[in-house]
């Protein structure tokens, strides 16, 4: 309780003086977003799982907890988040996760992080702690107000505690390679999406499809007998399926360090995954059976946005050494006015990460 009443009373603090707060966890997502400003809130220091019934399937812990913890005890009993948050950093949080609303490669079968969070708990300005959703599924009530906190940047308050559905580990798992162009890959798996494989992960990279199958271990070693036939099929060892889909999730792919060492941007585009392969973009990573990719490409903010508009979906400057083009997609005036009017319940001073989802979104703007 300690840790809760200091951050109580630094959010008073903030509130009475209006003194912009940064909440963060351990920084790793920083580079996420428009521009962080403010006082920094320091919330890793509100840390621990408050409940953990693994017949329950579901885990509740305080906003600064680590990752790794949550996921070292959920791997005790077997269990797992299903959705693979992406860490990007050793010291990331579950409140982070949840703030981001980041999803891996099990995305595309699995749900993203807010179809899993059952509820969560959110300190306003006036230091009060309001409790959204329950801890099982027939709770409903505030479902929808825990979730709209998914992906929400920390504009809304501090999230103080949150509740996850967990699964179990699969009983098997496969990972398959096979050499394949990137037309010819969204082409089968958007055909292997419609068929009963266990398909649980696909990813293209560098000239290869990749595959994951997860179930029963009759219904993956069926499906493996299939891929066995295919001329050229590789199967990965466990140790090497398992460092394929960790460095894809934390972006540690050769691919991904690109952007780190050049002027070049990294854009996430949201697709319908039979979106024809854009060779005109360069170079490509594809996930969720073609409804993600990632595209190094230069900071063009107009171009790459009108492109995936006109494809059926939207583009998110996802990492840049250049943050003057908006992060996001901007708003329609409609969904901009809707979108306000939220930001002015939750955070009526305007003192939670201002700006750092979309500047327009402030209480003042």
């Amino acid at each position: 309780m300690e840790s809760l009443q200091w951050l109580r009373q630094r959010v008073l603090d903030a509130a009475e003086h209006q003194i912009p707060l940064r909440l963060r966890g351990s920084g790793s997502k920083d580079f996420y977003g428009e521009a962080a400003r403010g006082e920094l809130l320091d919330v890793s220091v509100h840390q621990g799982i408050v409940r953990y019934e693994p017949t329950e399937l579901v885990i509740t812990a305080k906003a600064g907890t680590p990752l790794s913890q949550i996921e070292q005890t959920l791997a005790e009993h077997r269990q797992m988040l299903a959705f693979e948050p992406p860490h990007f950093g050793p010291k990331a949080t579950i409140g982070g996760m949840v703030a981001a609303g980041l999803s891996g490669p099990r995305r595309a079968s699995s749900g993203a992080v807010r179809d899993f969070v059952l509820g969560l708990s959110l300190m306003d300005a006036k230091g009060q702690v309001l409790r959204f959703g329950g801890e099982v599924m027939k709770n409903v009530a505030g479902y929808d107000l825990s979730r709209l906190n998914v992906g929400a940047l920390g504009t809304l308050g501090l999230i103080v505690d949150v509740s996850i559905k967990v699964w179990p580990m699969p009983a098997a798992s496969e990972t398959i390679w096979l050499a394949m162009d990137a037309a010819n890959a969204i082409e089968h798996v958007n055909r292997w999406a419609a068929e009963p494989w266990p398909l649980t992960a696909s990813a293209w990279v560098d000239g290869h499809l990749i595959l994951r199958l997860e179930g029963a271990q009759a219904a993956v070693a069926q499906a493996a007998k299939h891929w066995q036939q295919q001329d050229q099929a590789k199967f990965l060892s466990v140790e090497q399926a398992s460092r394929f889909w960790d460095d894809l999730k934390e972006h540690r792919l050769a691919f991904f360090g690109a952007v780190r060492q050049s002027s070049k941007a990294l854009w996430r585009m949201s697709l319908p995954s039979a979106t024809a392969h854009q060779p005109a973009w360069g170079d490509t990573v594809i996930e969720w059976g073609g409804a993600l990719r990632w595209v190094l490409a230069s900071n063009d903010d107009a171009s790459m946005r009108e492109q995936a508009r006109g494809l059926g979906g939207h583009a998110s400057l996802f990492r840049s050494h250049d943050k003057r083009h908006p992060v996001f997609t901007p708003l329609a005036p409609a969904m901009l006015a809707l979108q306000r009017r939220i930001k002015r319940e939750f955070d009526p001073v305007g003192i939670f990460n201002p700006g750092r989802l979309m500047p327009a979104l402030d209480a003042h703007a």
